[in-house]
């Protein structure tokens, strides 16, 4: 592990990372977060064209999470592997600006999530390398809420820009998603400044490497169960464009929805690193499982729900779902796998969450259409019900 003088009681490598999170996030939710509303309100595209392009985006780009974890490990170099998936992505952003039809943005939504895809194993292993067991919920933690921080600042932003450009107009107008992207492209170049700071660790070998035994390559069956589980609840948690849609559906104009998302992001960063420090002492699988029974009644929530201003109550507990789940169902992958297979792991973990996009989302648009906007909800509900029940009986760590 770096010996370099903690940050805020962290690796440096780990309150970097956090920076590159916090900006590129800044712009990402500037640039894509109101594409769903682009591409229905401007462009005229129906729900299912936006699940096919949020899905195969992400599920594509995921294949590409299990190859650059893989090569991780075997080169042993997570940094430069995590840069070049940042540089995709923000080399992909400019392209926005001319793109007039769904099909563009499909390839332009594609890269920017191949560079999500190359990146996001190696780092994530390269946070658990900096740091011990004992404070790696805390790491993570801090990453997921500068990641979070970042997005609200993001969508602060673009709630400005609406409310200047636009006003409470219902429909997103063109000339605004315009400026959002003009916007958005400035602090994901600033980004990439910030990994001159950080730092390769040293690996440390496995008790068994370094008396000289092969080290383990396959993965341990609690780890496959986890992601067993993570499948189920993935396939009803369909892309966040769909809880946008619902909430212009039940009547919410464009300022409005993006303050809600400002809310949720707030929400969600102030409860990650509390989050992750909890489940240092009580245990991560715990901390999960509340997490996955206060989706499960979100998004029960949103299924029901009639009245506009539920939209806000509900997206402020889906914020508290993501506080709870997202960092610490990392910093358990990184406890169930050895260091030599992390990169691995990390790969497989986020390859299987973005390959499940794919049909979460189609079945979500599918559902919407064919039988109404609160289905995809109903059934989002009840298998994430499903895959809390297999955690609390399968996973006992």
């Amino acid at each position: 592990m770096n010996k370099r003088k903690p940050i805020l009681g962290l690796d440096p490598n780990v309150f970097y990372l956090g920076l590159v999170s916090f900006l590129t996030d800044i712009s990402s939710e500037l640039i894509f977060t109101l594409m769903p509303l682009f591409l229905a309100n401007v462009l005229g595209a129906t729900t299912i064209v936006i699940g096919f392009i949020e899905g195969v985006a992400d599920s594509t780009a995921s294949l590409l999470n299990i190859l650059s974890g893989y090569f991780s490990d075997k080169f042993g170099n997570r940094k430069y592997l995590s840069f070049i998936g940042y540089l995709l992505s923000s080399l992909s952003k400019p392209f926005m600006l001319i793109a007039s039809t769904w099909g563009p943005i499909l390839a332009i939504r594609f890269a920017d999530r191949l560079g999500k895809g190359v990146r996001t194993a190696p780092r994530d292993a390269l946070v658990a390398d900096s740091t011990a067991e004992d404070v790696r919920g805390k790491a993570y933690g801090f990453h997921r809420a500068m990641d979070t921080g970042g997005a609200a600042l993001g969508l602060l932003a673009a709630a400005a820009v609406v409310y200047f450009v636009q006003g409470s107009v219902v429909s997103l107008q063109f000339d605004t998603y315009r400026w959002l992207i003009i916007l958005g492209l400035v602090p994901a170049f600033i980004a990439l400044i910030f990994f001159i700071f950080i730092h390769e660790p040293e690996r440390q070998l496995s008790s068994a490497t370094s008396a000289g035994v092969a080290p383990r390559t396959a993965l341990p069956t609690k780890f496959k169960i986890f992601l067993a589980l993570m499948f189920l609840f993935t396939l009803g948690n369909s892309s966040d464009a769909f809880l946008i849609l619902r909430a212009q559906n039940l009547g919410n104009d464009v300022l409005l929805i993006t303050l809600m998302l400002v809310m949720f992001n707030v929400v969600y960063a102030l409860f990650s690193t509390p989050a992750g420090i909890v489940s240092d002492k009580l245990g991560r699988r715990n901390v999960i499982v509340v997490g996955w029974a206060i989706y499960a009644l979100v998004y029960l929530g949103f299924a029901l729900s009639n009245e506009p201003w539920t939209v806000w109550l509900l997206w402020a507990f889906y914020g508290l779902y993501y506080g709870l789940a997202e960092g610490v169902a990392r910093a358990l992958v990184s406890d169930l796998v050895p260091e030599e297979t992390r990169g691995t792991a990390f790969g497989m973990y986020h390859g299987i969450v973005g390959i499940t996009l794919l049909p979460a989302s189609l079945i979500a648009g599918w559902l919407w259409q064919s039988i109404n906007p609160a289905a995809p909800f109903y059934f989002g509900s009840a298998l994430a019900v499903i895959a809390m029940v297999g955690m609390v009986v399968f996973i006992r760590r």
